[in-house]
């Protein structure tokens, strides 16, 4: 059997000839990733030969220039009968500081979101009581002493201890002569208590809010006595490579083993966020006592092992959408084991918690006869309209293109992305700028954005996002119906390889912008009214930061609209659910929020599809609905 060494690991593996690439790094325990499944779409499992021979079937993904310098697909590659050398290139997602976390959202959101009377009414609270000591037959135990203590101050309400704090109590009393600090949880006719600790630690207490998305999960750390964010980590869901989307890890789900390592791989990354915000703030994991998690509701199910098939069955029924409280030993979360965790309400299969979260950041959750619309642009796309009068909410499968998933060059809007792209009308050669002004990693949403916007504008693709065969331009090279278009040569990019966008993943972008738009079109026709009659137009999502509204309307992602009608709110499930860890009137206004809002499913509407293919076109097949943009082509097509 031949062998294969894979480098720079020099981790090596023998196979039987005709084994796929893919299959022999999994043997070697080499990490390549397959967003596509093994389809040959995605580019993400790009390798170099750098001494034998393989049989490589080419997809039509990779350039001629880099199948000539011996990289191929590791899916679409066979082993021969002779030993190869096989170099994996680092990929963007193992790269340390790929997110940026000193950034706060919260500072994105309008203060009067935050008015002067909000009540800083934290769901966790720290106390100090000073316990009489025990006097000779008065028939008191420790716990009645501090329970009455407790209630002298908190009221005649039932105080309810677990075993684990009455364990601890007769030598925590005695520490510090009776003085403790206890953490407690409110409920309407009762309190929970769950730490005890000697002495006085009110200053040692902390928050954290949870964002589980798709392709991402953040965490904040919040210093509760000031309801002050301390720390911000973000990395990607673990669960990344058992599928991009939600389907995806729906359909992975089906066997037992597989629906219990999907929700030990998200718990795995939100406990190594918890613990690297922790670290930075030089504090233990166990002086976090409350936590709020928001994400969508398939995310959720996998995070608390509950089986998520029927999210995708009709009639589209989830086990829960209310969660109970549960504590964090129970889901698995590294905080105080005692702590309860809050996890957002969720409206339907396909809008959850996340979105409920995100509202609360906007004027949809105010007092306002104003019609707004909020779009979370993720993995999946979800889209709400309304007022103080009515909710009414959608979500539509965007992918995670914006993202950087199953794009060949794609990452995060993190650094050496490119983030802007020019492109010559004359040549097509592109000019470019990346975050942080190094060398290109790839490039993030935002950039491709603005790539496929100038190739439209001058020319280069048409409105179907092919590009153009007829015109002579070394950045475009042609293999059979697939043609590729080379951002960056590879003498010049950080990773040695050149940056590449092929004309399927174009049609992913395509897809991912028809899809968010048709889905807020068709919303609004529920309720009769046009994209003019929006005051604010709120949009989500990590992408959106660098968010260029004139490129993203030149490729019809957004409608046509003045730019200052535009809002963008960051990561807008982690500001929500920071704001309901912060304050009970935030956690209740979000309750009201869920119930309020109406669910359309739009894959029982006729009229999704022909809004969705009808905006499978750069902007669209209606250019009436986008009158700027036509003036701006440089050579009309």
């Amino acid at each position: 059997m031949p062998k294969i060494t894979f480098l720079p690991s020099k981790k090596i593996v023998n196979v039987r000839p005709g084994t796929e690439l893919l299959e022999a790094a999994l043997k070697a325990d080499v990490e390549i990733p397959v967003s596509c499944g093994g389809n040959g779409t995605c580019g993400k499992c790009l390798v170099r030969i750098d001494s034998g021979e393989v049989d490589f079937t080419s997809s039509g993904i990779l350039s001629i220039i880099e199948i000539s310098e011996g990289y191929v697909l590791a899916c679409k590659t066979r082993v021969l009968d002779k030993p190869i050398k096989v170099f994996v290139p680092e990929q963007i997602e193992d790269k340390e500081g790929k997110f940026t976390d000193t950034y706060d959202d919260i500072g994105l959101v309008r203060q009067e979101l935050f008015p002067k009377n909000w009540q800083f009414d934290p769901l966790a609270v720290k106390w100090v009581v000073d316990v009489p000591p025990p006097k000779p037959e008065d028939g008191l135990s420790d716990l009645d002493r501090l329970t009455r203590r407790l209630q002298l101050e908190w009221g005649k309400k039932e105080f309810v201890f677990p075993l684990s704090i009455i364990r601890q109590l007769a030598d925590t009393l005695r520490l510090e002569n009776g003085k403790v600090t206890v953490t407690l949880i409110r409920e309407s006719d009762r309190y929970h208590i769950v730490g005890i600790e000697p002495g006085d630690s009110t200053f040692r207490h902390y928050g954290i809010a949870i964002d589980i998305g798709t392709t991402t999960v953040a965490v904040q750390l919040v210093f509760q006595p000031l309801a002050k964010s301390i720390a911000t980590r973000t990395d990607y869901n673990d669960q990344i490579k058992c599928g991009l989307d939600i389907i995806s890890r729906i359909n992975y789900a089906k066997r037992p083993e597989r629906l219990a390592e999907l929700r030990l791989l998200v718990l795995k990354t939100i406990n190594r966020l918890i613990k690297k915000a922790s670290a930075s703030q030089k504090i233990k994991t166990e002086e976090i006592c409350n936590a709020v998690i928001s994400g969508n509701t398939t995310m959720i199910h996998l995070l608390l092992g509950l089986n998520p098939d029927y999210i995708r069955l009709d009639p589209y029924t989830p086990t829960i959408l209310n969660t109970p409280n549960l504590s964090a030993v129970d889901i698995g979360i590294d905080i105080n084991p005692k702590s309860w965790i809050f996890i957002s309400p969720g409206v339907g299969s396909y809008v959850g918690g996340d979105i409920t979260a995100g509202l609360l950041c906007t004027d949809l959750a105010s007092d306002t006869e104003d019609i707004n619309l909020f779009i979370d642009i993720g993995t999946n796309g979800e889209i709400v309209v309304g007022n103080s009068d009515f909710l009414m909410g959608c979500a539509c499968s965007a992918g995670p293109a914006f993202e950087g998933g199953g794009i060949r060059d794609g990452m995060r809007a993190s650094l050496g992305a490119i983030e802007r792209v020019e492109i010559d009308p004359e040549t097509g050669i592109a000019s470019y700028s990346t975050i942080g002004n190094v060398k290109p990693r790839g490039i993030c949403g935002t950039g491709m954005i603005s790539l496929l916007a100038n190739l439209l504008l001058t020319g280069w693709i048409d409105s179907a996002g092919k590009l153009n065969r007829t015109r002579k331009c070394r950045a475009i090279s042609v293999s059979g119906r697939h043609a590729v278009y080379t951002v960056v040569p590879s003498e010049e990019s950080d990773t040695l390889k050149s940056i590449i966008i092929s004309e399927l993943n174009i049609e992913n972008i395509i897809r991912a912008k028809a899809a968010i738009y048709s889905a807020s079109s068709l919303l609004l026709d529920q309720i009769g009214i046009r994209f003019e009659d929006i005051t604010n137009i709120y949009i989500a999502g990590g992408f959106g930061r660098f968010l260029d509204l004139k490129m993203a309307t030149v490729i019809g992602l957004i409608p046509d609209l003045p730019s200052e009608i535009f809002k963008y709110i960051g990561n807008a499930s982690l500001i929500g659910s920071y704001m309901i860890l912060v304050s009970q009137d935030y956690k209740e206004k979000q309750l009201k929020l869920a119930n309020r809002m109406t669910y359309i499913d739009l894959g029982k509407d006729p009229n999704y599809m022909d809004k969705y293919t009808a905006a499978l076109f750069l902007p669209h097949t209606d250019m009436a609905s986008f009158p700027s943009v036509k003036p701006l082509m440089k050579i009309k097509i």
